[in-house]
Formats: C-alpha cells, sequence, structure tokens
C-alpha cells in the first residue's frame, strides 16, 4: 500500500454508511409521501359543467348533446 492510498473501511465504518443511508432514505421516503397526500391546487373551470369531469369518464355533456370523442 503506498502513502496516497486509504486503507480499505472497517466494519465500523461501513455500518456507519449504511445507517446514514438508511435515515437518508427514510427522510426522502417521508417526504414523497407527504408530497403526495398534499391536496393539488386546481384552478375552478368558469362556465363549465358540474359534476364530474366528462373528458375523463368517456362522454361530454353541454346543454343536452353529447358526443363521444
Amino acid at each position: 500500500m503506498t502513502k496516497t492510498q486509504k486503507p480499505p473501511p472497517g466494519d465500523a465504518e461501513i455500518a456507519a454508511r449504511v445507517r446514514a443511508a438508511a435515515e437518508r432514505a427514510r427522510w426522502e421516503a417521508q417526504a414523497r409521501r407527504a408530497a403526495e397526500a398534499a391536496p393539488v391546487a386546481r384552478e375552478k373551470e368558469i362556465g363549465g359543467p358540474g359534476g364530474l369531469e366528462p373528458t375523463r369518464y368517456g362522454e361530454w355533456e353541454r346543454k343536452g348533446l353529447i358526443s363521444d370523442f
């Protein structure tokens, strides 16, 4: 081994790295769950149909007319 090479990590150092990585992964998962659970702010449509989104459920109804597209 030369002066510039580091010795291989020991068991304690490896365990510390694994604990740190697990803590980061846990924090990231909590942040992702919180972001998914947060309500998404959506603008209200002015003059649009009430109820469920018609384009999502296969039909568009407006003033008694229905067309499938």
